[in-house]
């Protein structure tokens, strides 16, 4: 029962992650169509309240790839995107970020780099400024682009246009995800999909030999499946085992969504969230000990609780998210109250930064009559005070003085939980000098 928890906190991430690809082939998902291997899926506007996704940003518009390299190298094509932000993520089938090009990590200017399988060793056509090696033969290309509003979006579908993945041998190859054996009772259906997956996608040499340890489950054993016809007691061990594991993940994912952990108001905020890739490290990636788990066996937790409730997010030195959901007295945030959010000085970082506002418990963007679902230092018109400090107003009704309803950020009637999300964070932001300043409760 132990040894099937452990199996499932160390293979929810690839399972996880294979089910969202599979899904974006079939169905697509959010404001993403549905999309073959190997060609980009973009989103032709910015959330809203319709957008019926958890914690979607306001700030960007997606452009996502699943990559097949099973049949070789694919070209990338990315435009010119005349110094605004963007940043194309790549995330190996165990969500390991292994990868980054964008406006942080290899500038905006226009550029054509080879992704390439695991074991490759052609040549490397002319032109490309680079090569960037996956880990595993399937390949996740997250890409953001930073939008001002409805009226940039032309400009940003431009970009997207020309945005491409081409075969180096201009021949498509796709071969998809092998399925798992159909006869699997649904108790064990997890099991089954991270034994075939997790042979046809392995892992680095470290982790392959943590996972010989699964040996006993049935996990490593080729062929037909061990579970098609499993006996009590392996039935046994491993349902239990599942609720387990899984009740860990849950329980650190529940603690690390919580008001913050310090004085009351405080804002979670944890920029090594996504640092338990400890073995590959290419294109616009920081190898550095700062950016690694010391621990392997615990870097396991967190890669599994990432892929719970952020599955493709950045490492912190990309983007950084903060929320709470508490005042500066430890009170839930509540529509039927008045709020303000000061900033001394704006946020320490080095593209932009923005302020969402969400409903609870769902996390959706919030329907309001402004239509502004987020605020932040590239919202027009915002008035500051002649200090230089910002003062931002979180209610439902709109403020009837004119300079605060320009700096309103709409809540809903009820519960309520803002983002603060940082492009490009600072050092004070990376090495947790920077204190984000509590919501204020107000009174009229």
């Amino acid at each position: 029962m132990d040894l099937a928890a452990e199996a499932y906190v160390y293979g929810y991430p690839l399972v996880c992650d294979l089910s969202k690809v599979a899904t974006s082939l079939r169905d697509g998902f959010g404001a993403l169509a549905a999309a073959p291997l190997n060609r980009f899926a973009h989103s032709e506007q910015l959330a809203d309240h319709r957008t019926e996704f958890v914690s979607v940003n306001n700030d960007t518009v997606y452009s996502i790839a699943q990559l097949d390299l099973s049949g070789g190298p694919l070209r990338l094509h990315a435009p010119d995107s005349g110094g605004a932000y963007y940043v194309l993520q790549f995330v190996d089938a165990w969500t390991n970020n292994f990868a980054y090009v964008g406006r942080r990590a290899t500038g905006t200017a226009e550029g054509e780099w080879l992704i390439v399988p695991p074991g490759w060793a052609g040549g490397v056509p002319d032109g490309v400024r680079g090569v960037i090696d996956a880990p595993t033969s399937v390949v996740t290309v997250a890409g953001r682009y930073a939008c001002d509003g409805p009226g940039d979006l032309p400009r940003v579908r431009a970009l997207q246009e020309r945005l491409t993945l081409t075969p180096l041998d201009g021949r498509p190859h796709r071969t998809g995800l092998p399925a798992p054996e159909p006869g699997v009772p649904e108790e064990l259906r997890f099991f089954e999909e991270l034994r075939v997956w997790m042979a046809d996608f392995p892992p680095s040499a470290a982790d392959q030999a943590y996972q010989d340890r699964f040996q006993p489950l049935g996990l490593l054993e080729e062929g037909p499946s061990p579970y098609a016809a499993a006996g009590p007691a392996l039935v046994d061990a491993l349902t239990k085992g599942l609720e387990r594991g899984r009740a860990r993940v849950e329980g650190v994912s529940r603690a690390g969504t919580g008001g913050g952990g310090g004085r009351p108001g405080s804002w979670n905020m944890d920029p090594h969230a996504f640092d338990y890739n400890l073995d590959h490290f290419g294109v616009g990636t920081i190898d550095s000990p700062q950016w690694r788990t010391a621990d392997r066996e615990a870097s396991y937790l967190a890669r599994a609780v990432a892929a719970r409730i952020g599955l493709w997010g950045n490492h912190g030195y990309e983007a950084v998210y903060a929320q709470t959901f508490q005042d500066s007295e430890g009170r839930q945030l509540n529509g039927a109250h008045s709020y303000v959010l000061r900033f001394p000085e704006p946020p320490p970082v080095e593209s932009f930064w923005s302020v969402t506002m969400y409903s609870t418990p769902d996390y959706y963007l919030v329907d309001n009559p402004a239509d502004r679902y987020s605020i932040g230092d590239r919202t027009p018109g915002l008035v500051h005070a002649d200090d230089g400090s910002l003062t931002l107003y979180l209610s439902h009704d709109r403020p009837a003085d004119p300079a605060r309803a320009a700096n309103w950020l709409p809540a809903p009637a009820g519960d309520f939980r803002p983002m603060l999300r940082l492009y490009t964070p600072g050092a004070a932001v990376l090495d947790g000098s920077y204190a984000i300043p509590a919501v204020e409760r107000v009174e009229g």
